[in-house]
């Protein structure tokens, strides 16, 4: 008959108590060392290799298996190489269609540690919340590590105020359908909408693997071309300001006109753009010391 000896707790000195295992009171139970495995999500951040948080840095190490995605957000300050190198491990990157149809790596999460790894913080995008609600329905256990993300580094780097901001959108590249060159009109009416309410609105721009990484000038021009479409051109004097670079150690800000922009030089990628709406004089000060705002909308601010 097999016994568990507790020498914790004895009946005397000599003779320690013994237990049938189906008897093994429950306290021996819940103080049994536990091996957890699951999925962690992790945010790396916005431009480099060191932008990882101690804690992150630390799951990693820990980790079986170290898989990213770079397709919603990418790192232009790193590279893969880089970033295994001062993680320590190896970095398996996976494409859309890994991570959106067929994720079979996420069965590894059943019986080992995974971590997942995304550039900014890690559910901001609805991808990665829809991969964590699989996961818990194939019975995987998730947590998240966050990492600063674009939606807090750019009211910092403008003096836009975070709490004014409405809807966020994406303006994705052009594509051609029966010969005809296709514009979304969705990112212009969400800009619209959110001037109706007075929201600022945050204007991502699209990242593709074969038609690269949309500038700032490409989404200004993309924005003047469904506002002429809709019979307007009055968005293209409104002032709009250009991010370039966020997180890195020298971030190009510029607030002009949305049609002076289309022509601005903000370097390489990453950008962003936003479209504010009337302005508090706080953020209308902010603007002009912190993008080179031109002065007279210090006038307009309320």
């Amino acid at each position: 008959m097999n016994t568990v000896s507790n020498p914790g707790f004895q009946a005397n000195k000599t003779a320690p108590v013994e237990y049938h295992n189906h008897l093994v009171p429950e306290i021996f139970i819940l103080l049994r060392p536990k091996i957890t495995l699951m999925l962690t999500f992790i945010g790396i951040g916005l431009y480099d290799k060191k932008d990882i948080s101690v804690k992150g840095l630390e799951a990693i190490r820990r980790a079986d298996h170290v898989y990213a995605e770079f397709y919603t957000s990418a790192l232009m300050g790193t590279t893969v190489k880089e970033m295994e190198a001062i993680y320590g491990r190896e970095i398996t990157v996976l494409d859309r269609e890994d991570v959106e149809q067929q994720p079979e790596w996420l069965q590894r999460a059943l019986t080992e540690k995974v971590v997942f790894l995304t550039g900014g913080d890690v559910m901001v995008s609805t991808t990665h919340v829809d991969l964590r609600m699989r996961a818990h329905e194939l019975g995987i256990k998730t947590s998240i590590i966050h990492g600063s993300s674009i939606l807090s580094a750019v009211p910092g780097l403008t003096g836009l105020q975070n709490y004014r901001f409405g809807k966020s959108t994406t303006i994705p590249h052009p594509y051609t359908h029966k010969d005809r060159t296709i514009i979304s009109h969705t990112p212009y009416d969400t800009i619209r909408s959110n001037l109706d309410g007075g929201m600022h609105t945050l204007v991502f721009l699209d990242i593709d693997p074969e038609k690269g990484y949309m500038t700032i000038n490409r989404g200004c021009e993309l924005l003047m071309e469904v506002d002429s479409q809709q019979g307007k051109s009055d968005l293209e004097q409104r002032l709009t300001v250009g991010v370039a670079r966020a997180g890195s150690p020298s971030p190009v800000v510029v607030a002009r006109p949305l049609v002076e922009l289309a022509h601005y030089d903000f370097g390489g990628p990453l950008h962003i753009l936003v479209v504010p709406a009337d302005l508090h004089f706080m953020e209308a000060e902010a603007l002009v010391k912190l993008a080179g705002a031109p002065e007279e909308i210090l006038d307009m601010g309320k």
